[in-house]
């Protein structure tokens, strides 16, 4: 059975989105994106149509590995066992980094860009992008985090907020408006638990949907939307090894 679900009303649609605050911290070294999969051995899964699509095999398992081996280095912060008033509990131990040279690569080096811009319009036969993703895609939004998940923690029930931003990139240097529309999640590993579970909204033809699972994988990227079409969502307790997860969101223009 699910659990009971929040209002969206609630202040807890903006738990995702808050970031806390930070030192300025040096840019990680990241390991080069390298093996790559061409976007041609790629396709875009929609697990739920305009809603959730999953890309399976996105990263090599051998660079998962060097990428888990590199982010159990960098100065992970453990969150605050009680969450502020309003916010979803949240227990697991992340980094955050403003990287918009990073972001550009994750963007344009891998699959992504290809399978963004032109995978769903086939997978949906709709002409316009800006009709799926909420507007022209520009990149990737610059704040990276990842998550760390272990035995016993887990982000409770929630709703991941849009936001506003000046978007700019290595390849796009002039600032340009934008918004953030789309989730990105990459499982750099398996676990035992660890789900992120979607429960969809009743419709006129299906009254009690039935909860969306997704287990962690290594390698799979996970798109969702957020903003005012999020659904409520869910990252289940882990229970046997850790839960690695790279998290950017996809910008559009404005």
């Amino acid at each position: 059975m699910p659990k009971p679900k929040p209002s969206k009303k609630d202040s807890s649609r903006h738990a995702h989105s808050k970031q806390p605050q930070q030192q300025p911290q040096p840019t990680p070294n990241w390991p080069p994106l390298r093996p790559l999969i061409p976007s041609s051995d790629l396709i875009l899964d929609p697990i739920l149509p305009d809603q959730i699509y999953l890309i399976r095999n996105f990263l090599h398992v051998s660079l998962c590995k060097t990428y888990v081996s590199f982010l159990a280095s960098l100065p992970l912060i453990t969150t605050p066992g009680r969450p502020k008033k309003g916010e979803a509990v949240r227990v697991n131990d992340r980094f955050q980094i403003q990287d918009a040279g990073f972001a550009d690569i994750l963007w344009r080096e891998t699959a992504l860009k290809e399978l963004v811009t032109k995978s769903v319009t086939e997978i949906e036969q709709r002409p316009q992008l800006k009709e799926i993703w909420g507007g022209e895609p520009l990149g990737l939004n610059a704040n990276i985090r990842v998550y760390r998940y272990s035995p016993g923690q887990f982000f409770a029930q929630h709703y991941d907020d849009s936001n506003t931003l000046s978007f700019s990139s290595p390849s796009t240097p002039s600032p340009k408006p934008g918004r953030t529309t789309w989730t990105l999640l990459i499982y750099l590993n398996t676990c035992s638990g660890g789900e992120t579970i979607f429960y969809p909204e009743p419709t006129r033809t299906c009254r009690n949907p039935e909860p969306i699972s997704v287990a962690p994988e290594m390698g799979m990227a996970l798109l969702h939307r957020h903003g005012d079409r999020c659904l409520l969502h869910e990252g289940s307790e882990v229970t046997i090894g850790e839960k690695w997860v790279l998290r950017s969101d996809l910008v559009v223009a404005l």
